[in-house]
């Protein structure tokens, strides 16, 4: 039986776990962390990670634990609309199969059909990984030696299996020039239910959101030329954000206080990862990516679990169809999957700048593109192109 070492407990792994155990491979999933990770950030879910999360039989639990958000607004200093639309464009362009949900919620619904299927191990992670004609010897941050036929690097934008088999990630990140951070506080007040809520200034915006059990999630973004964003620790993280925001109007103020009693605190860079899966940068011997490890859209794109699901149904799938032939396998995912990503990143550079405009002009023009949007027609053609995924998902 083939054994194989997944790193990663987010979207992209458990759901590669689910497929191989499926199909019969001896799977161990893998994860730096202490435990599955709660809270964070919420994620538009549409378009082909839907159909593989039928497949999975996840479709009408993902919709249960979703949000059918209604609309977005802007709102100016003092707490006046000035722009938005609703979300009817999206329901019609996605023929119902589209909703918001916490990405902590999809990981766990994913991250339960596992059990008794893998093996678990939490609180660790790789730290060498070498490569023989006949197997991957990986060592682990614990002192744990042990050997695998295949390893699948499904750790995220700051991936460790890339780290130590591809190189270092300043070859493969393509900074965006923004930044995001997100927390979540309870009894926050006003609540606009269903509806996401922002303040938009030039190079930065604050967005909040009603999540249920009288929980708020806000998000901030915001330009940054600095790509650097080790701060020594999360309070120099959120001193960033009172300083960055600490003097602007609409709610920052009493937004900023719910800092110090936030315990889900995140803040990171926005990044894509580009990887030429054309010339097999996806793979290196036995050792592939999936996820954003491999292809990052960004955060700000809006669809990178949904992409991180379709990825891992391929490379699952193109590994049980070439049983033992894994580099034939490798190469059949990059090949039906890579140039689908390559559109999906080209798109995703175009909605960085709508989170943050960097001019009057561009805020402005924004604005009053949200406002067209009101119109069916307007908001048909100027969404439904982004939304369609053209993809045929294989039937292993």
């Amino acid at each position: 039986m083939t054994r194989i070492l997944i790193s990663g407990a987010g979207i992209a792994g458990p759901a590669l776990a689910y497929w191989l155990a499926r199909y019969g491979f001896e799977v161990t999933l893998v994860e730096k962390a202490p435990a599955l990770r709660t809270g964070g950030y919420v994620i538009d879910f549409w378009g082909a990670g839907f159909e593989i999360a039928d497949r999975m039989g996840l479709g009408p639990e993902i919709m249960r634990k979703g949000y059918q958000v209604r609309g977005a607004q802007v709102v100016n200093a003092q707490g006046r609309r000035v722009a938005g639309f609703s979300t009817d464009s999206f329901t019609r362009a996605t023929q119902g199969r589209y909703t918001t949900l916490a990405r902590s919620d999809l990981s766990a619904l994913i991250f339960e059909k596992l059990e008794g299927k893998v093996e678990k191990i939490f609180g660790d992670s790789p730290s060498r990984v070498e490569q023989s004609d006949r197997c991957v010897q990986v060592a682990f941050e614990s002192g744990a030696l042990r050997e695998f036929d295949l390893v699948i690097g499904a750790d995220g934008l700051h991936s460790r299996v890339r780290e130590l088999v591809f190189g270092g990630q300043d070859r493969f990140e393509k900074y965006l020039g923004y930044k995001v951070a997100a927390f979540s506080i309870a009894g926050y007040r006003p609540r606009d239910e269903l509806t996401y809520v922002m303040f938009t200034e030039v190079g930065q915006q604050v967005g909040r959101f009603a999540m249920r059990d009288d929980r708020t999630l806000f998000l901030f973004t915001f330009a940054d030329p600095v790509a650097d964003d080790k701060a020594a620790g999360v309070a120099a993280q959120k001193d960033l954000l009172r300083k960055r925001f600490g003097k602007s109007g609409w709610e920052c103020p009493e937004i900023l206080r719910g800092l110090d009693a936030c315990d889900d605190f995140y803040l990171d860079r926005v990044s894509q990862i580009r990887m030429d899966p054309q010339h097999g940068l996806w793979t290196r011997g036995r050792v592939s990516l999936v996820g954003d490890a491999a292809f990052c859209v960004s955060l700000l794109a809006g669809q990178g679990s949904s992409l991180a699901m379709i990825g891992a149904y391929i490379l699952a799938g193109e590994l049980h169809r070439a049983p033992g032939d894994y580099a034939r396998a490798f190469a059949r995912y990059q090949e039906l999957f890579g140039p689908f990503i390559s559109q999906k990143q080209k798109a995703a550079l175009r909605f960085a700048g709508t989170f943050a405009p960097k001019s009057r002009f561009s805020l402005f023009f924004r604005n009053q593109v949200m406002n067209l949007m009101k119109i069916p027609w307007v908001a048909d053609l100027a969404i439904g192109r982004d939304l369609e995924d053209r993809i045929a998902i294989p039937d292993y």
